[in-house]
């Protein structure tokens, strides 16, 4: 409307600032950026492209324009995304590569913005350590969003939502105990939100499928036969399972993913 009536058009900055824990859905969040950038028009394809350091940062001299530079082409018209984006610069190591990807990444951001949204990632802590080093970054970035960690309500819907989509069926008893295992999970180390529900619902539909071997193979109920629903099935007994191993643990030496 604004060009129609012949006024300045000028894109926005459009470069963004993610932070959040593991699992809170950034990267996601990211390809869904740019589909909707692409449908207002202000990229051309839409499409994002994940880089971290090793993608950006040479070994030897002459080496990091290159690869910063091809990671950038390949982004054109959509997004660069990197994840982690504080690794780019160490502030122990004057000589170190990074450096150099930093800069090239400051001019594009610059003077490419028209053609290619940059998009930043990581822990908030880190990142505005991060920023603190490198200010030319954080003033060229304007939109910064930060993804709180999930409730346990929400993580259970999130549960459901993946088991829907993998043709598996949570009985109704079931989310009480799938929650249990949330709460208790969220207070160990290496929790992930989304992603440490992922991997729950992998062990889950494992000690389905060993629940049903169990009673149909083994046992012989029902003459072997499962049904439909059996097969589809997830149980309070199978996220029980996952109890057990928290609350049976060597405190010492637990090691979730």
């Amino acid at each position: 409307m604004r060009r129609k009536l012949g006024f300045e058009t000028a894109v926005p900055s459009l470069h963004m600032s993610f932070t959040g824990a593991p699992g809170t859905g950034k990267t996601t969040v990211a390809v869904r950026m740019g589909q909707i950038l692409a449908k207002m028009g202000y990229c051309r394809r839409g499409h994002v492209i994940l880089a971290t350091r090793d993608d950006l940062v040479g070994q030897y001299v002459g080496h990091t324009a290159p690869k910063t530079k091809e990671m950038i082409k390949k982004a054109m018209g959509g997004v660069l995304l990197i994840d982690e984006a504080y690794y780019l610069y160490n502030a122990a190591n004057d000589r170190d590569y990074g450096q150099e990807s930093i800069e090239i990444l400051l001019n594009i951001m610059e003077n490419n913005q028209d053609d290619v949204v940059v998009a930043v990632a990581g822990y908030k802590d880190r990142m505005d350590k991060f920023f603190s080093y490198i200010p030319g970054m954080m003033s060229r970035i304007g939109n910064h969003i930060d993804f709180p960690n999930y409730g346990a309500d929400e993580l259970v819907e999130i549960a459901e939502v993946m088991a829907k989509a993998l043709e598996y069926d949570i009985e109704p008893d079931a989310y009480a105990t799938f929650k249990e295992y949330i709460v208790l999970r969220m207070d160990l180390p290496f929790f992930s939100n989304a992603r440490t529900v992922r991997n729950a619902m992998d062990r889950a539909r494992m000690n389905s499928a060993i629940r049903i071997f169990d009673k149909y193979v083994i046992r012989g109920e029902n003459d072997g036969k499962c049904t439909e629903e059996d097969l589809k099935a997830i149980t309070c007994a199978d996220f029980q399972v996952l109890i057990d191993d928290i609350v049976n643990a060597d405190a010492d030496k637990r090691i979730f993913s």
